[in-house]
């Protein structure tokens, strides 16, 4: 159990570097992105967000096998 621990507490880690790095290289760009979301139905964010989520679990899943 503490291997999946270990393993999930790192993705989270790199998950939080990567969007941390996108706001400190692009700050401007990631505001904009914010007002396009923040247009967008909450359908259309339901669905891009278990697409997401979908892909995320088959590249770990392939990644793990």
């Amino acid at each position: 159990m503490s291997e999946l621990l270990t393993a999930l507490a790192t993705a989270l880690g790199l998950a939080v570097a990567i969007e941390g790095a996108a706001y400190a290289l692009f700050p401007e760009a990631m505001k904009r992105m914010m007002l396009v979301v923040l247009a967008q139905p909450p359908s259309s964010l339901r669905t891009a967000g278990v697409v997401a989520a979908v892909a995320g679990v088959g590249v770990v899943w392939l990644i793990r096998g």
